[in-house]
């Protein structure tokens, strides 16, 4: 029996969530991608499940850190065109896979009723490691999990329902970033100076990286070249699941 073929990404959609962990994720990852997203007029709306207080590389007091990178990351996002950042509060470092995070996601699911969401890929990266952070990993479970089923489950958290009005919600593909089994790259090179604007946005994070723009140009260069764009292109990869 020959197997279907594989199933592509939307062309375009009218509605896209983010969700990631931390300020910064999106942007290193995906706010090439992003950028392209809102050119082509898609409704961009990110979810950072923690303030980033445990981020940072300097004596910045830690009860100043959150509110810093909160304010970075409206930045970032305005850069490429995103204007609704929305932020969970969950601690930094210490994200665990649990009911309510389940819920605070499957509650953004439904107040932005996303037909794709983009997260961290859930699996571990052992050639990458660096990609496969604790907390990336626990959001993209997590947010995969809000996606199918509790987000388009009537009966799952009911209180989102009878409290606040959230009726079910069913999201169509999940792109998961930094994934070892990604199938999709979108060509960035166009909008890369977007994303660079963005990522330097990031002041706590990336002020004292000299060589910035060289070491995130040769990653995406690399990406370009593994899936056959032409010598001088820029991409950022993912795994494309189809969930509806």
């Amino acid at each position: 029996m020959t197997a279907p073929p594989p199933r592509k990404p939307a062309e375009h959609v009218e509605r896209a969530l983010c969700v990631l962990a931390h300020p910064d994720d999106v942007d290193f990852g995906s706010a090439g991608t992003v950028a392209t997203w809102t050119a082509a007029g898609t409704q961009v709306t990110y979810c950072i499940v923690t303030d980033g207080d445990a981020g940072g590389f300097d004596e910045t007091p830690r009860e100043r850190m959150g509110p810093l990178r909160r304010e970075e990351q409206r930045a970032a996002a305005a850069a490429v065109g995103v204007t609704d950042v929305r932020f969970l509060g969950h601690p930094d470092g210490r994200l665990e896979l649990t009911l309510d995070l389940r819920r605070d996601i499957s509650r953004v699911i439904r107040q932005v009723r996303p037909q794709r969401v983009l997260t961290s890929s859930p699996e571990r990266w052992y050639e990458r490691i660096g990609a496969s952070h604790p907390d990336h990993m626990t959001v993209g479970e997590s947010t995969l999990r809000a996606v199918y089923p509790d987000a388009r489950n009537p009966f799952a958290f009911p209180e989102l329902l009878a409290d606040e009005g959230l009726d079910a919600w069913t999201v169509g593909e999940v792109w998961l970033g930094a994934s070892p089994r990604a199938d999709h790259a979108v060509d960035v090179t166009d909008v890369v100076e977007l994303k660079f604007a963005a990522l330097k946005s990031h002041v706590t994070q990336v002020s004292h990286v000299d060589d910035l723009e060289e070491f995130v140009t040769g990653w995406m260069a690399q990406t370009a070249r593994r899936f056959g764009l032409p010598e001088g292109h820029l991409a950022e990869a993912f795994h494309v699941v189809h969930t509806a």
